[in-house]
């Protein structure tokens, strides 16, 4: 309906044809096209819910600009049904882009490739998605998927560069690539090429269960982690192997981690633990649950948990709302 009427929304995940939009809210999907037009937070302009003591708030009038008071919208989007089901939600859409391109660039280091996506951010206007690639996970989405090799030339990373707009970007595009330094392969492509990037979950599936960290790094440090991430994997599991790709624009990276038994949390203690030293977040797009919980302090202060234990209590007075999600458990 809202494509029909040149309209698009602006949040797209790789699980855009299972995912529900009451779920996108409840975790805050950020996704492939954050970096252009923001997560789920950002297209949220009202919303309707039922909070834990059955009071229904509503307040979905959609106004731009509404200084009312408190923004239970941005205050629902994120919290994973911990302080109310959302029933109804009003989205803020974005013009529907008639021209798309895609390009592959290649690069001798992660380091130029994250430079080049925010080189890319500052002079493509219509730059949607600029998504980090390593060799490694290129070579195993090939041999599980039977794609051809992405490049003639084997290369450490990779960076996808998708852009969209109502008018032709390619002229913007070109000369932004071609202002870029440090890159040793370009390749023009189409939506085509998605599938090398879109393709890496489920072939590290066929490695064997995953141990899946989602996490952000300041875009200074995010090289210096991709590099580390492998040593630390080794040094406590010899036999473990690290497989990384994300959204570098935004420094999101997804770690997988395989050859780790599923309740073996000490990998996970280690990738955190770095991940927070290097000034990073433990969750960027896949929320904290039961699984993360136990670590929320390295991203969170003391004063901000009891906040959010002080808005569980007013909005869950029972605390029947997803337990035992998000929020620490409390010494006995």
């Amino acid at each position: 309906m809202a494509a029909a009427a040149g309209w698009d929304y602006g949040v797209d995940i790789a699980s855009r044809d299972r995912a529900s939009v009451g779920g996108t809210i409840a975790t805050n999907a950020g996704g492939l096209r954050m970096l252009r037009h923001g997560d789920t937070r950002a297209q949220l302009l009202g919303v309707e819910a039922v909070l834990g003591d059955g009071t229904v708030v509503s307040h979905l009038a959609g106004l731009t600009k509404d200084n009312t008071g408190y923004h239970v919208p941005g205050l629902l989007c994120g919290s994973e049904g911990t302080l109310g089901v959302v029933t109804a939600a009003r989205l803020r859409l974005v013009p529907a882009a008639t021209h798309r391109l895609t390009s592959l660039l290649a690069f001798g280091d992660v380091g130029s490739a994250v430079v080049a996506a925010n080189d890319l951010r500052r002079t493509v206007r219509a730059l949607e998605a600029a998504e980090l690639m390593l060799a490694a996970g290129i070579d195993l989405v090939c041999r599980v998927t039977g794609l051809p090799p992405i490049t003639t030339t084997r290369h450490p990373a990779y960076l996808l560069v998708g852009v969209a707009d109502t008018v032709d970007p390619s002229v913007d595009l070109a000369a932004g690539i071609a202002a870029l330094r440090h890159v040793a392969e370009v390749v023009p492509g189409d939506a085509s090429l998605w599938a090398y990037r879109e393709g890496h979950p489920a072939a590290v599936n066929t490695v064997g269960p995953p141990h899946k960290l989602d996490v952000t790094l300041p875009a200074d440090r995010l090289p210096a982690f991709v590099a580390r991430v492998p040593e630390v994997v080794a040094r406590l599991a010899p036999h473990a192997r690290a497989w990384m790709w994300g959204h570098a624009a935004d420094g999101n990276i997804h770690v997988n981690v395989t050859g780790v038994e599923p309740g073996d949390d000490e990998v996970d203690d280690a990738v955190l633990r770095l991940v927070a030293s290097l000034g990073g977040s433990i969750s960027s797009e896949h929320g904290i649950g039961t699984a993360k919980r136990r670590w929320l302090h390295l991203s969170r202060s003391p004063a901000e948990i009891d906040a959010f234990r002080a808005l569980k209590r007013a909005l869950d007075p029972d605390g029947i709302l997803n337990p035992n999600v998000l929020l620490p458990a409390l010494p006995s």
